[in-house]
């Protein structure tokens, strides 16, 4: 991957950890964040060893959005409808990524930056995190998917009202409504992502990938997953991880996959 200070990255025992690394800026997104992360995310992926990849902030923001100096600057259609289908990219990557992605929000998630968070996995907080569809306070409206992915955390009506009114809610009203999976005090919060990561890092990754691709598909009804359960089912009860579950299970050890 080349060179770009904007996104960090390290691997290392089967966990990726991306970093977006504007901290002056709380992390707001350009063309160079962008970009860097679609390369990180493509370097996790390529990777056969990463089995979980972790999302987070440098600083004391995750991500405040679009950084509105950079969307000024756009000043042709090509230009700025360019860089928003380069930002929605990010979120395409992450959510359909057959690794699980755990969103590590260290502090204000904002804008696309909330919308990133909802693209992954499992999304763990800080006590001190605020969260904010700042869109429409700003004349726009929500980008990174966040118009399919709110109303899928939140329920269609909060939503909208998240949308419309951008207001801005804490860590404990995210939790209550169904925006994070956990909050955290600061100073637990990296030990029990960790904690996290390790424990997806030592399941299946095939039974992981049919997991995360399964209940992302929006157009599948109680049929269609039916239909599709035999074949995926019965390929992994005779594959590899299948069968050394199973047995672990029988024989009342941990299982390991590889």
């Amino acid at each position: 991957m080349s060179e770009n200070t904007q996104v960090l990255y390290s691997a290392e025992n089967g966990i990726a950890a991306i970093t977006m690394n504007r901290p002056e800026s709380l992390n707001s997104l350009n063309d160079g964040l962008a970009e860097g992360m679609i390369a990180a995310i493509d370097k996790a992926e390529a990777d056969d060893s990463v089995r979980v990849v972790i999302l987070t902030g440098a600083g004391r923001a995750f991500c405040a959005g679009g950084d509105l100096g950079f969307l000024k600057s756009l000043n042709s259609f090509p230009d700025a409808s360019g860089f928003i289908a380069r930002a929605g990219e990010v979120t395409r990557r992450i959510y359909t990524s057959p690794k699980p992605f755990i969103a590590f929000v260290n502090g204000t998630a904002a804008g696309a930056g909330v919308n990133f968070m909802l693209a992954c996995d499992i999304i763990i907080a800080s006590e001190k995190a605020k969260f904010t569809e700042a869109f429409s306070k700003v004349g726009l409206v929500p980008d990174c998917g966040g118009m399919y992915l709110l109303s899928k955390a939140v329920g269609l009506n909060k939503a909208k009202e998240l949308m419309l009114t951008a207001d801005i809610i804490d860590a404990r009203e995210a939790l209550r409504i169904g925006l994070v999976n956990h909050i955290c005090p600061d100073e637990e919060i990296k030990a029990y992502v960790m904690e996290l990561a390790e424990k997806l890092a030592a399941r299946p990754t095939t039974t992981l990938a049919h997991i995360k691709s399964i209940t992302n598909d929006i157009n599948l009804t109680l049929d269609g997953v039916l239909k599709k359960e035999p074949d995926i089912q019965a390929s992994l009860m005779l594959g590899p991880e299948g069968c050394e579950g199973m047995s672990a299970f029988l024989e009342k050890r941990p299982p390991k996959f590889k």
